[in-house]
């Protein structure tokens, strides 16, 4: 039965609540979403959905709730927040509304699972302090979402319910461009698949555009690969390839005479017509054309294996 009710506290609200509402409103635009304690909202029936409130985890009855005792936990024993349990049960179904390709389901539930729903799992458990963000603890997007509350001495009953609904809006957002961002490294993986495809042993990967590369260079055990290129707006790009998720340590690093130039000093000093720009870092490099830009990234391979960078399969 689709619910004519979605039904969550009332007072301050957190991230799980919140993203929990993204998620459902999405799938049931026409439902009441409901902010309140009081029994007769907070007791199953056919007619709503339940979450964050009630004391009870059971999804045959549509009530989610993570504060009781016996509380659900992942099969690690990692706890649930209500935000966790409602994409558990309907995420999939989100991803679906969304649109997105049915191959792809599994694989963004699964990764938006770990790397968005778990995190605001353990901080609204306590099992996890955004005080480890250090500096930044208080810029999380938990964190943020609550400075929207209304402040302590706020006397307008409505400002909960106002605060809560312009998080919300701020929430969907974050969620559908995370997801939209999980799509889109999808399809780029197949393009670059693809184009390692095309390279074969070759030192440089061409792309068509610029879009994530890494990922798909790393899954595929293209070792051999060094520099990417791709157009941009205007001209092509050349740039190099992370050893690692973290970090900025490159494979191969372009020529340290390129390091800091422009246009002509640039030109004058790889021998390249087109060449327009060289980060300090040697890390991305430019230039006006892609014969400029190919040309660049060839020499910056014999550049990199005569001078024997560590790790570069010869």
């Amino acid at each position: 039965m689709i619910p004519g009710f979605l039904v969550t506290h009332s007072g301050g609200f957190h991230a799980d609540e919140l993203m929990s509402s993204v998620i459902l409103t999405r799938l049931f635009p026409q439902a009441r979403l409901i902010r309140s304690r009081a029994p007769e909202w907070v007791t199953p029936g056919v007619d709503r959905i339940i979450y964050d409130v009630g004391g009870a985890y059971d999804a045959a009855a549509q009530i989610f709730d993570h504060h009781q005792r016996g509380a659900p936990v992942r099969e690690d024993g990692r706890p649930y927040s209500s935000f966790g349990l409602i994409w558990k049960h309907y995420g999939r179904d989100y991803l679906n509304a969304s649109g997105l390709p049915e191959a792809h389901i599994e694989t963004i539930h699964a990764s938006f699972d770990a790397s968005f729903v778990l995190p605001v799992d353990l901080v609204d458990n306590g099992a996890v302090s955004p005080s480890v963000a250090g500096p930044l603890a208080g810029l999380t997007l938990p964190a943020l979402l609550e400075t929207l509350k209304p402040v302590f001495d706020e006397t307008d009953p409505e400002a909960e319910d106002r605060g809560f609904h312009s998080a919300l809006a701020i929430a969907r957002s974050f969620v559908e461009a995370r997801i939209a961002q999980s799509a889109a490294k999808l399809r780029a993986e197949a393009l670059v698949h693809q184009a390692i495809e095309n390279t074969g042993q070759g030192r440089i990967l061409e792309l068509p555009m610029g879009m994530p590369f890494r990922p798909a260079i790393m899954k595929a055990g293209a070792d051999h690969l060094l520099f990417v290129v791709h157009p941009r707006e205007k001209d092509w790009c050349l740039t190099g390839i992370r050893r690692e998720d973290e970090g900025f340590e490159l494979r191969a690093n372009l020529p340290a005479a390129w390091a800091g130039l422009t246009n002509g000093d640039l030109e004058a000093a790889c021998g390249v017509d087109g060449a327009s720009f060289c980060h300090n870092g040697r890390f991305i490099a430019a230039a006006k054309t892609r014969e400029a830009a190919l040309a660049m990234a060839e020499l910056a391979v014999k550049d990199a294996t005569s001078i024997g960078q560590k790790s570069i399969v010869v």
